[in-house]
């Protein structure tokens, strides 16, 4: 059942209701707005069984064309007399048990094999009775041919009583006290259909070869309705209609007549109220309404959503992710520069140390170079000068003989690529010379 207040939003769309009549099909287009539903179209299709279904099915589509309407999905009303309506109490079953308590009472409900039937159940309102409809298996299958020949596109195949239930329900509620309508039938001649609503039976339905006031009076004691629950043409229960064709017949005759076929129109417009009877089978219906695509997009939209909250979340997290890295980073920065100040303090002292070190060294290395030149020149030689520094080592003096003495320096393991410095001289018995090394090893 729809909510009180979502039923506004559900009063929209148009629907097709075809009355299956002896000769002739009624066919009438409803178009349900939140401010009242409009009659766009009401036509009799004549001698439908005579003529070719090519034929009429044309005649039918004109119709349709004629108001520019997309492809509908017809409800078509069987003859009263070609279904059975039951009316099942089911105290305490839910509508998942219901199939298997239903299918077992369902051979006692009618007086036909159980192949050669088709039945269909809903749920009346929200009380514990079951609405069961029955038909002969060959009256449908012979009608769904006959439609499907003609091009016309049915969404089901019900009986006027479940149109009218369903009907009533779209702009209201029926009264508490009940409902007693009284109606034309399909074959004049056979007297009077009754419908009915109580709390004794929520659904009634009968064809009764009596006059209007007699079958109203029968009927009243069927549902065990109050005195003051008077019986009123069906036309009267029906939601009235804002507008309608110029040409429609307005007289009460005429109105009785259209009760029928606009119980079926608004109901085809909209089913969801209180969904009806449906006799056709599911494989052979057609179902074209915008509304069936409400759940893909809702469900489209929502995972456009999912999709953007998760876009926006991984973005959101990412950002987030920065921030806390930059806070984190803050933090740690004071002591990574105390770290790194650290360091470089650290590396400063070591280079001091590793100074210190090749000082201490080139003292003792120093001192090594003065004993190697001072064993190159043994007595009675003598020096005048010595001068050495990091790279080189300059001597000058006097030698009784300088053969040998380049040679003897480069054998030092300090001192390598002797050379003099200066043209050797006489001085009595000497030579005064000079000359230059290249430092090798040891401490620089």
């Amino acid at each position: 059942m729809i909510p009180e207040w979502l039923r506004p939003l559900y009063r929209f769309g148009t629907g097709a209701g075809i009355v299956i009549g002896p000769k002739d099909l009624t066919v009438y287009v409803a178009r349900l707005r939140p401010g009242g539903p409009r009659l766009l179209a009401a036509r009799t299709i004549e001698d439908y069984r005579e003529r070719p279904a090519a034929e009429w099915g044309a005649e039918y589509q004109r119709i349709l064309d004629a108001l520019k309407t997309p492809p509908l999905p017809a409800l078509a009303v069987l003859p009263r007399e070609q279904v059975l309506l039951r009316v099942v109490p089911l105290p305490g079953v839910t509508d998942e048990d219901a199939p298997a308590a239903i299918r077992f009472q369902l051979d006692s409900l009618h007086p036909y094999q159980a192949e050669e039937i088709v039945h269909d159940w809903q749920r009346i309102g929200r009380t514990s009775f079951f609405a069961i409809a029955i038909a002969e298996k060959r009256i449908i299958d012979e009608y769904a041919a006959l439609f499907a020949e003609a091009g016309v596109k049915l969404g089901g195949m019900t009986l006027s009583a479940s149109t009218f239930f369903s009907s009533m329900r779209i702009y209201g509620e029926p009264p508490v006290s009940g409902v007693l309508a009284v109606g034309l039938s399909d074959a004049p001649a056979a007297g009077a259909e009754v419908y009915g609503e109580s709390a004794a039976r929520p659904m009634y339905s009968a064809l009764m070869p009596e006059p209007a006031e007699r079958a109203a009076v029968l009927a009243a004691s069927e549902l065990r309705l109050e005195p003051e629950v008077e019986a009123k043409p069906i036309s009267e229960w029906l939601p009235a209609w804002s507008a309608a064709p110029d040409d429609f017949d307005f007289s009460e005759a005429g109105r009785q007549r259209a009760a029928k076929p606009w119980a079926a129109a608004l109901t085809a417009a909209q089913p969801r109220f209180a969904p009806p009877l449906n006799l056709l089978p599911a494989e052979l219906r057609f179902v074209s309404s915008r509304l069936l695509w409400v759940p893909t997009a809702i469900l489209a939209t929502v995972l456009a959503a999912v999709l953007g909250a998760w876009a926006a979340m991984g973005a959101w997290q990412e950002r987030a992710y920065l921030r806390e890295l930059d806070r984190r980073i803050a933090q740690v920065t004071p002591r990574t520069l105390q770290v790194e100040n650290a360091d470089k303090e650290i590396a400063q002292t070591v280079e001091r140390i590793q100074l210190l070190d090749q000082f201490k060294k080139r003292t003792r290395s120093d001192m090594d170079l003065l004993l190697e030149v001072t064993n190159a020149f043994p007595p009675p030689a003598f020096l005048n000068s010595l001068a050495f520094d990091r790279n080189q080592v300059a001597v000058g003096g006097e030698i009784a003989d300088t053969d040998g003495l380049l040679k003897k320096l480069d054998e030092s393991p300090r001192l390598a690529g002797s050379e003099f410095t200066m043209p050797l001289a006489r001085a009595g018995q000497n030579e005064i010379f000079r000359l230059r090394a290249r430092r090798e090893g040891g401490a620089r």
